[in-house]
């Protein structure tokens, strides 16, 4: 069964984010380990570091359980050399920061080309990943790209594209351990991959193993998507709410029929975090909307036959 969470605060010291999700009754989370909107970063607090590895190896959540997403200042495909530089040195704190507190996935959109083009981008993330790969040589957290909606010059949004990057980055670092995939639904579905039926996201995950391997895809992260197919619009929704669980034009289905449950029963994806990243706050019964989301994703978990 995959391990379910969500991607939590960490207000008030990074273990709360642990606390959160052991009282909401996840089995994974995902943080970001420093202030996402800003460059500068201050070091982790070593009281801070023993509270959260200790929890986590309470939990039983140390490796790939433990997810971080990186900041979204990040931009490895830059051409404009001071940002690419910049950029390449909070990925290294970021790599850094997951390594000593054992979290064993780090999430990243891949890049934006903005004035060159997306060979260029392409080009500019495999040296940017060499330089990361030699300064932190050794370490076992795993980069993860992930799909994009493909709006502007983001990087992501095709498999090809995915598995174009990936290739390009093991030949330049020798490090194919050390790069994998993060697939995120919403972006997919925006994307122009429909997964708006069990059918057509087993379809969709069928094209993603024949061209990324589904071996290297280590983390998922299950959003519905506001906006319709190939809109190229990036609107996370609450699981059973969005264009994927209800497209427009037909008869609202049954969610064990949507594209969901194609990805929760995967058998390939059976030991992968599958993360949260739907809007936060709490329904009008004072039920945690975390905790709704996860009611449906467990729904559509398919019973075993009986014998």
């Amino acid at each position: 069964m995959p391990w379910f969470g969500s991607h939590l605060s960490i207000a008030g010291g990074m273990v709360n984010a642990l606390h959160e999700a052991e009282r909401l009754g996840m089995d994974a989370v995902q943080v970001f380990t420093k202030n996402q909107q800003q460059w500068k970063v201050h070091p982790l607090d070593g009281a801070a570091v023993a509270d959260w590895t200790g929890a986590l190896c309470r939990l039983g959540w140390a490796g790939e359980r433990a997810v971080s997403h990186a900041s979204y200042l990040i931009n490895l495909a830059s051409p404009d050399d001071v940002l690419w530089k910049k950029s390449i040195d909070l990925m290294t704190v970021e790599i850094e920061r997951c390594e000593a507190l054992g979290i064993g996935l780090l999430v990243h959109h891949p890049g934006a080309y903005t004035t060159s083009d997306a060979e260029a981008g392409l080009s500019r993330i495999a040296r940017a990943y060499d330089e990361l790969m030699k300064r932190t040589r050794g370490f076992a957290t795993v980069c993860c790209l992930e799909n994009t909606v493909g709006s502007g010059s983001n990087l992501g949004r095709t498999f090809e594209e995915l598995a174009d990057l990936r290739g390009r980055i093991i030949d330049r670092t020798g490090e194919p351990g050390r790069v994998g995939f993060c697939f995120d639904t919403c972006h997919a579905h925006a994307g122009g991959y429909d997964m708006s039926s069990r059918s057509s996201a087993d379809a969709v995950l069928d094209g993603f193993d024949e061209v990324c391997g589904l071996a290297n895809l280590r983390v998922l992260h299950l959003n519905d998507s506001l906006k319709p197919l190939a809109s190229r619009r990036d609107r996370h929704a609450h699981i059973g709410e969005g264009t994927i669980t209800n497209p427009p034009g037909r008869r609202r289905q049954p969610l064990k029929d949507s594209g969901f449950a194609a990805v929760v029963n995967r058998a390939e994806l059976a030991d992968r975090a599958m993360i949260l990243e739907t809007p936060k706050g709490e329904d009008e019964r004072g039920v945690a909307f975390d905790t709704k989301n996860l009611r449906r994703l467990r729904r559509m978990i398919d019973k075993p036959a009986r014998g």
